[in-house]
C-alpha cells in the first residue's frame, strides 16, 4: 500500500520496530510481497521516529488486531497506535484505519482515543475513515491495484477525500460504503464467510474419511455443477481468517445475540490440527509403523503457502499435537527464518539437505519452491514403506509408489 501511494504522493512509512525499518531501508521486505528493486526504487521515506510524521495530513493505520488466549478481541495494538498518532494530528487531518475490527470499533474505540491524546475534536478538527485491507498474501494474480477498495468516512466530505486518494492507486476502482460500520462489517464478513466454508469442507473430510472415500474426489465430482463453490479442507491459521470471526461474534454477544454457525465453524477449524495428529497416529499404529524410532517430518511451517509468515500457524499446533503422542517431528521450511521460528515457538528448523529418510512425510504447506521438485525429492524425503500425509491434496496419489501409505484430508 505504502509503495503504491509513493508513486502518487509524498509518503512516510512508520513502524515502531527499528529492525523492520532498517531492513526496509535496505530493500528487504520480510513478507516477500515487494521485490527488492521495487522497494529501493520507491521515493518513500522509512522512519521509527514519530516526530517525522508531523506535517502529514492523511494517515493510514494498519496494525494487527489479534485475539487473546480466550479468543477475545485484543485492541491493545490499535489503541497504542492511536496513542502514538494523536500528538502529530493537526486540524484537517484524516485518519484511515485498515485493520480488521468489529462494526463500530473505529468510531467507538479509535476516535475517542485519538481525541483524548490529540486534544482535537473528532469529526470536527479531524476526520475518521475505514478502508479494510483486502490483499491475499502470496497471491500474485490479485495484486493491490486489481482489487476493488472499500472506502468509508465519517461524513460525505471525508468520504470523497478518502475515495479520491485511493482512486489514485486502485485500478479496479473504489466502493463507497454508506458508513464506517458498513465497511467494517463487510471486511469481517469476507473472512468469516471463508472460515465457515472451510469448516464445512473440514467436516465433510471427516465424514469422507469414515466412509472410506477421498474428499478430493468428492469435491471434483461436486465441482462439475456450475454453482458449486470451490473450497477445500485444511488447517485455518494466520492473522486474518482464523482470528477475525471472533471480532464479529464478540460484538454480537455484547449485543445479546449468540452466533451459533460462526462459532461452530471456529470450533471445527481450531480442532483440525488435533484431528490430523490423531488420525496420523491411528494410521501408523494400524499399519505397524508406529514405534519409538518413527521419524516424522513436517515440510512447511507457515500459515499458508508462498509466504514466510508464521503468525498463528496451525502447523505449529500440529507439531505440538504430535508431541502429545510422544512424537517430536523434524520440521523444515525454506521460507521461514529459523531464528524467528525458534524464538516464537521453540521449534528448531533443519536445512533441506537434513530433511530426509522420514518414516512419515507430512506435506503441510506446498510452497512453489517445494512443489517444483517434490517428485524428484520424494524418494529421498520418505523411506520405502513409509507414509505420506498430504494435507492439501496437492499430490497425484496414483504417482506414489505402491508401498507408501497415503492419507489426506
Amino acid at each position: 500500500m505504502a509503495v503504491a501511494f509513493s508513486k502518487r504522493f509524498d509518503v512516510i512509512g512508520f513502524d515502531v520496530d527499528k529492525r523492520r525499518i532498517a531492513r526496509l531501508k535496505e530493500g528487504d521486505d520480510w513478507t516477500g510481497e515487494i521485490e527488492r528493486d521495487v522497494l529501493l526504487a520507491s521515493p518513500m521515506q522509512f522512519t521509527d521516529k514519530l516526530s517525522e510524521l508531523e506535517g502529514c495530513d492523511f494517515f493510514v493505520v494498519a496494525v494487527p488486531t489479534p485475539v487473546d488466549e480466550k479468543n477475545n478481541p485484543d485492541f491493545s495494538l490499535l489503541v497504542r497506535a492511536c496513542q502514538s498518532l494523536g500528538p502529530v494530528l493537526r486540524p484537517g487531518s484524516i485518519v484511515v484505519f485498515e485493520s480488521t475490527v468489529h462494526p463500530g470499533a473505529t468510531e467507538e474505540i479509535c476516535g475517542p482515543e485519538l481525541e483524548r491524546v490529540s486534544g482535537l475534536r473528532c469529526g470536527i478538527d479531524f476526520k475518521l475513515g475505514y478502508s479494510p485491507e483486502r490483499i491475499n498474501p502470496g497471491d500474485r494474480e490479485h495484486p493491490l491495484e486489481k482489487i476493488v477498495k472499500i472506502v468509508s468516512g465519517q461524513d460525505e466530505q471525508s468520504l470523497e477525500v478518502i475515495a479520491g486518494v485511493y482512486e489514485q492507486i486502485i485500478d479496479a476502482g473504489v466502493h463507497r460504503a454508506s458508513s464506517i460500520k458498513v465497511a467494517e462489517a463487510a471486511k469481517v464478513l469476507e473472512n468469516t464467510q471463508r472460515d465457515i466454508n472451510i469448516a464445512l469442507m473440514n467436516e465433510m473430510s471427516k465424514i469422507c474419511d469414515l466412509v472410506g472415500i477421498r474428499t478430493s474426489e468428492v469435491l471434483a465430482a461436486a465441482g462439475t455443477k456450475w454453482n458449486f463453490l470451490k473450497f477445500t479442507p485444511g488447517l485455518v491459521g494466520g492473522h486474518c481468517i482464523g482470528v477475525d470471526p471472533y471480532y464479529l461474534t464478540s460484538k454480537a454477544q455484547e449485543l445479546g445475540y449468540h452466533p451459533e454457525v460462526i462459532l461452530s465453524g471456529r470450533r471445527i477449524n481450531d480442532g483440525m490440527a488435533a484431528h490430523v495428529a490423531s488420525r496420523l497416529v491411528q494410521q501408523l499404529a494400524r499399519s505397524g509403523r508406529l514405534n519409538a524410532s518413527t521419524r516424522v517430518g513436517i515440510l512447511g511451517m507457515t500459515f499458508k503457502e508462498n509466504v514466510p509468515d508464521i503468525r498463528n500457524s496451525k502447523i505449529v499446533d500440529l507439531y505440538n499435537a504430535l508431541g502429545q503422542y510422544g512424537i517430536t517431528p523434524v520440521a523444515c521450511d525454506p521460507m521461514v527464518d529459523p531464528e524467528q521460528m525458534e524464538h516464537e515457538y521453540g521449534i528448531k528448523l533443519v536445512e533441506r539437505d537434513q530433511f530426509q529418510d522420514m518414516d512419515v512425510l507430512i506435506l503441510a504447506v506446498p510452497h512453489r519452491e517445494t512443489m517444483d521438485s517434490i517428485w524428484e525429492d520424494l524418494p529421498k524425503l520418505v523411506r520405502n514403506g513409509g507414509m505420506v500425509c498430504d494435507l492439501k491434496s496437492v499430490l497425484d496419489a496414483k504417482r506414489l509408489p505402491s508401498d507408501l501409505l497415503y492419507w489426506t484430508l
